[in-house]
């Protein structure tokens, strides 16, 4: 071979391989600026942008963006580059209503939607049970059941996702002491009030506070064996001022007597000793438990009035001082993205710390009135606070704060991320942020509640009938 020739070839392999390496480079550098939200614009301009994130229930609805909808993004279940700043969501779809929202796009952040839910417009009704035999109902925390409930000792339980909905039978003569059997022998009246029913994550057990002439009591139903319920009021001898499922199959509970937290483990049917004293509040996300309690122990001069901030593990005996508080307080815990927060209510103030970092880390909202609960949201998401019918949301996706007002204070979760509240015989709808209002039904029952399943089903009482319409076309 012709050495010149050699050398030639030599260097053309360093140059194509040098200019690789380059375009690999250019590749790498314009991929990271545009994962950073850099653009170029129409005029050749490299500014920096957002981007939008967004999907909806049906999938496949229009999405008009400033009033315009743009061939990068026609369609939910998509995600677009958009310029920092304010803009005008539009979602719609053939046969269903419309949703829209305003949005600020932060400089190479992403913001999601994913929640919006366009309803059917035609509708089809059926009928699935009878109820005029029951004084209220419970819906459960997965949505796909209810528990009816009476004066009696028969209560009913329906899977509500089935295509036919079938109602069964709940024996609990036995489980509340404040029972009596009526005359004739063929049915035992309840003498107690429902003041508050939780179910489980997997709707297998429900726990249950009642109120009759002598006391509180607390029952743990089993729904699918009843006769493994328990009184726990009667089970422990104890008078609980509240109590808390904290897993799956509700195998433990919190419980609060005499103001200590006691943790309560079912299988073993044993109570453990005091894990906190003066206990004012307390949440728990997995395994974590998080509450705000009072140590006269601890008053000083940075301290004066002993509130405080807590943290432990269940399981663990180690319990964690975060911080202190000014006046007893409200506490959730949640988790946002990979972080983890604690907020704190007190009076009209909520504050929200990182939990690894509680004391440096945090942010604090006003609010125009003071609310009585405070709740963490669908996947930690948002923060619901409310007094009566005056509500507030801490939306983190859009880190802003939004008050509203509903019709009444008889209101609930129809799904996981929308209110509702029946008014007059009408069945309304907001998105958690008091956005969207919309009127589903007429003819509503009062003080029963609704709930959509399985993105199929929207069920509501009506005229002493369980029935429900189709979300999507039949």
């Amino acid at each position: 071979m012709d050495p010149d020739s050699f050398k030639k070839q030599n260097i053309k392999v360093i140059i194509s391989e040098v200019f690789m390496v380059i375009a690999v480079i250019i590749t790498v550098i314009v991929l990271a600026l545009l994962v950073s939200g850099y653009w170029l614009n129409s005029n050749f301009e490299i500014e920096r942008n957002g981007m939008l994130q967004i999907s909806s229930i049906p999938t496949g609805a229009s999405v008009e963006i400033d009033g315009q909808t743009t061939s990068w993004l026609e369609r939910t279940n998509s995600s677009k580059i958009l310029s920092s700043g304010s803009h005008t969501i539009r979602l719609t779809k053939d046969g269903y209503d419309s949703w829209s929202k305003t949005v600020n796009i932060s400089e190479g952040l992403l913001y999601r939607l994913h929640y919006p839910r366009l309803f059917l417009e035609q509708r089809q009704l059926e009928s699935v049970a009878d109820v005029k035999d029951y004084t209220s109902a419970f819906i459960s925390s997965d949505h796909n059941a209810v528990l009816l409930v009476n004066n009696t000792s028969e209560w009913s339980y329906i899977n509500l996702d089935a295509d036919e909905p079938v109602s069964r039978r709940l024996d609990v003569s036995n489980l509340f002491a404040a029972a009596t059997r009526n005359e004739d022998a063929k049915m035992t009246a309840l003498n107690s009030d429902i003041l508050e029913v939780n179910w489980d994550y997997d709707a297998s057990h429900v726990l249950i506070k009642s109120r009759n002439a002598n006391s509180i009591e607390w029952v743990l139903l089993d729904i699918h064996n009843v006769d493994k319920s328990i009184n726990l009021t009667k089970e422990f001898g104890a008078d609980f001022s509240h109590i808390e499922i904290i897993d799956n199959n509700s195998n433990n509970l919190l419980a609060v007597r005499d103001r200590n937290l006691h943790r309560i483990d079912i299988p073993g049917r044993s109570i453990s000793a005091v894990i906190v004293k003066n206990v004012i509040d307390f949440d728990h996300y997995n395994n974590e438990v998080v509450f705000s309690a009072q140590d006269s122990s601890a008053v000083s001069q940075e301290n004066p009035s002993g509130y405080y901030v807590g943290y432990f593990r269940l399981g663990d005996r180690n319990v964690k001082t975060l911080g202190t508080l000014s006046a007893p307080a409200k506490v959730v815990i949640g988790k946002f993205y990979e972080s983890e927060y604690i907020a704190t209510l007190t009076d009209n103030a909520v504050t929200v710390h990182q939990k690894e970092d509680y004391a440096m880390d945090f942010s604090e909202y006003g609010l125009s009135f003071s609310p009585n609960n405070i709740k963490v949201g669908h996947n930690g998401e948002f923060l619901l606070l409310n007094k009566e019918n005056s509500l507030a949301t801490l939306d983190f996706e859009a880190e802003s704060m939004h008050e509203w007002v509903i019709e009444n204070d008889h209101y609930g979760w129809i799904d996981n991320d929308m209110l509702y509240v029946v008014s007059e015989g009408s069945l309304i709808v907001y998105d958690f942020d008091g956005l969207n209002r919309r009127v589903l039904a007429h003819s509503v029952s009062d003080h029963f509640p609704a709930v959509i399943t399985n993105d199929r089903w929207l069920y509501y009482f009506s005229d002493g009938k369980l029935v429900r319409e189709w979300l999507v076309a039949k």
